[in-house]
């Protein structure tokens, strides 16, 4: 397929700007004034249009492909959520304008829908008060991690370090070490849970808290975390819940009754905004009461006459965490989609993860083992090592996916599961799609034992074939020599 540029030709245009009546000299100074056109690519509008959407039919995508991605819950965006934040009211606020004087009088239905949306969040989660702000997960756990640190400084107390599971998600060290914490790992135990009894061992007097996913990296329910909360809390810890896995236990349990203090949601994955192309997400942070006085500002509150403002009046607070309230339209697509499913829906999205997660583990359990025994929650994580007999890898199961137009899942995550793929059906796949995609890992299993040379070719149908990934690592060429 070729460039855009490789089909420009000079002096076609897709649009033409009036002729302009004031002289060039009255409108820009000299200096600011280009030396010659700019490089853009000429070519008429219809060329445009065909050669951009003939470039996404090239690409998978959650509404033309099967998207089984673990642990990314790319799951299928309701179209009245996007009807609801392509609203113009919600669509062209200037995202500083709430925060500018008189503001707030003119954007009360914005207000309104953040302090909606954190009710709505905290009565899912247990959490007494969520910050709306923070822009991806990541971010919701630096965030996190900065109201721990806040907690322990208020009360004088020296804490250094913060536990993690090894089965972890690779941002929560990441978010600790950022926050000014030394990050101490904990094993997993043969079944995959929290090893409690080295967690024992590891916690102390320095212990500030500690990180955990619930159901974790494996897709298994830790049986233990009541336990563990205990632990930690009896050295003044924090338990911080990486929301990531939410989509699992939506509407069925409460984070803060597991014994969480801090919670990080991924909105962008259970409710409603898939993050395919790196964003944009939403990580909203909520706390139990004690941890209040620390969130983030500016915070949305609700006066004695109904109206709804910005309080900045909040001297413990962490500060800011964004220039503005957060990635707004995300939020938009959160608040239509609770409303949407309501109560006895939003508990249906986790049965129904639930559900389809242990289809998919029990009729391809005998070629794919699970990585740990029992029932799976959202996602289920499977092992190729069976496969290494054959010379073939995860990486090969994946690229053999993309030929048959599945999107391949996480590969290679957890990192303690060899060979690892983890794969999320989600809620809303249909059953025939889910047993197309289990002929095709079948098919793709018997491939890697009658014609292992060949799956390793693929893929074979896309514009780009298989990359000696190393080579193009090291010889890195982004420059086009048209």
């Amino acid at each position: 397929m070729q460039l855009i540029y490789e089909k420009s030709v000079p002096g076609r245009r897709a649009a033409r700007a009036p002729r302009r009546t004031v002289p060039a000299k009255d409108l820009i100074h000299k200096k600011f004034l280009r030396a010659r056109p700019p490089e853009l690519p000429e070519v008429p509008e219809i060329e445009v249009i065909r050669h951009f959407t003939n470039l996404s039919r090239q690409n998978f995508s959650v509404d033309t492909h099967f998207y089984p991605l673990g642990s990314c819950t790319m799951k299928y965006n309701p179209k009245s959520c996007e009807a609801v934040a392509a609203l113009p009211g919600f669509l062209q606020v200037h995202p500083l304008w709430p925060q500018l004087r008189g503001g707030g009088q003119l954007t009360q239905g914005v207000l309104r829908l953040l302090y909606e949306t954190e009710r709505l969040l905290s009565e899912l989660t247990g959490m007494a008060e969520f910050t709306l702000q923070p822009l991806a997960g990541a971010h919701g756990e630096l965030t996190g991690a900065m109201l721990m640190a806040a907690y322990h400084r208020d009360r004088g107390n020296r804490k250094t370090h913060v536990l993690i599971p090894d089965s972890a998600h690779g941002t929560n060290p990441a978010s600790a070490a950022l926050a000014g914490f030394e990050v101490v790992s904990i094993p997993s135990t043969a079944r995959g849970t929290v090893d409690v009894d080295r967690l024992r061992k590891a916690v102390n007097a320095q212990t500030a808290g500690m990180m955990m996913t619930n159901p974790n990296t494996l897709g298994l329910f830790e049986p233990e975390v009541r336990t563990i909360a205990e632990i930690i809390h009896s050295v003044d810890g924090l338990m911080y819940y990486d929301g990531a896995n939410f989509n699992a236990i939506l509407g069925r349990c409460k984070p803060a009754e597991m014994g969480f203090d801090i919670c990080h949601l991924n909105l962008h994955k259970t409710f409603a905004t898939p993050h395919g192309g790196g964003g944009p997400g939403a990580g909203p942070v909520g706390v139990v009461v004690r941890l209040r006085p620390y969130l983030p500002i500016s915070r949305v509150v609700k006066t004695k006459d109904g109206t709804f403002s910005l309080d900045y009046d909040q001297p413990k607070s962490i500060g800011y965490v964004a220039p503005f309230y957060g990635n707004f339209g995300v939020l938009v697509r959160t608040y239509a989609y609770c409303l949407l499913l309501g109560r006895d829906g939003l508990r249906a999205v986790s049965n129904h993860a639930v559900l389809n997660a242990n289809y998919i583990q029990e009729k391809l359990r005998a070629l794919y083992p699970p990585a740990a025994p029992g029932r799976c929650m959202h996602e289920c994580v499977l092992t190729a090592k069976p496969l290494g007999v054959h010379g073939i890898r995860a990486l090969d199961i994946a690229k053999g996916l993309i030929d048959r137009g599945v999107h391949p899942p996480t590969i290679y995550f957890p990192l303690i599961v060899p060979e690892a793929m983890m794969i999320e059906p989600t809620e809303t796949e249909a059953r025939e799609t889910l047993d197309q995609f289990i002929r095709v890992m079948l098919d793709l299993a018997r491939a890697a034992q009658e014609h292992p040379e060949a799956l390793k070719q693929a893929p074979v149908t896309t514009p780009v074939g298989r990359l000696d990934e190393v080579a193009a690592a090291r010889n890195m060429d982004l420059v086009y020599n048209g």
